[in-house]
């Protein structure tokens, strides 16, 4: 693994242990100790959500990590993923689990395949889009949380399938959420 990567991916544990004692320090309740388990394909509050190109399944909720950590996974089936954009406050992970999707981080881009990772930092441009004709699952963690939970549920309850990402409408739906939209998604060949 790439020498960036490695102390990238050190850094993303150390942050979210950090948020977690910050979020007990500042008189957030104690972690309740009760262990989660989420099986392979099913979603953290047993929902179905499909928007555009892909479905996504909850796997930590915010609320599990006192807001250190939110972490989902995208299935996708049609190549293409969302717009460049760049979070203010959540450095956001990347794990590919099947098939292979390329990732744009500033002015790097990586090829994934399973088992390949790349950390997107807070405050970095990044995209990412699925790259493969075959089905691919991509593990996407927040930390901290922020906010990130709050805009899934918002994009699935009330925006048609891709129109959060075009747009004055777009870029205001992600400024809302403490993102930015900086330009289009990537083009896969």
């Amino acid at each position: 693994m790439h020498t960036l990567q490695r102390r990238s991916l050190i850094q993303l544990g150390l942050a979210t242990i950090a948020a977690a004692a910050h979020a007990t320090a500042s008189g957030a309740s104690e972690p309740s100790g009760k262990t989660v388990r989420v099986g392979a394909g099913a979603d953290r509050e047993n929902k179905t959500r499909s928007v555009g190109l892909s479905a996504t399944t909850y796997k930590v909720l915010t609320a599990d990590s006192q807001g250190a950590l939110f972490v989902l996974e995208q299935s996708n089936h049609k190549p293409g993923g969302p717009p460049r954009h760049l979070h203010h406050a959540q450095d956001e992970l990347f794990y590919a689990l099947e098939g292979e999707y390329i990732v744009e981080v500033g002015a790097d881009r990586f090829r994934l395949k399973p088992g390949d990772s790349v950390l997107g930092p807070r405050g970095i441009p990044h995209a990412w889009a699925f790259a493969s004709g075959a089905p691919g699952r991509l593990l996407i963690s927040f930390a901290p949380a922020g906010q990130m939970e709050a805009f899934f549920a918002e994009r699935d309850r009330r925006v048609k399938p891709g129109t959060y990402s075009s747009g004055e409408s777009g870029a205001a739906f992600l400024h809302a959420y403490g993102m930015e939209l900086i330009g289009p998604p990537l083009v896969v060949n």
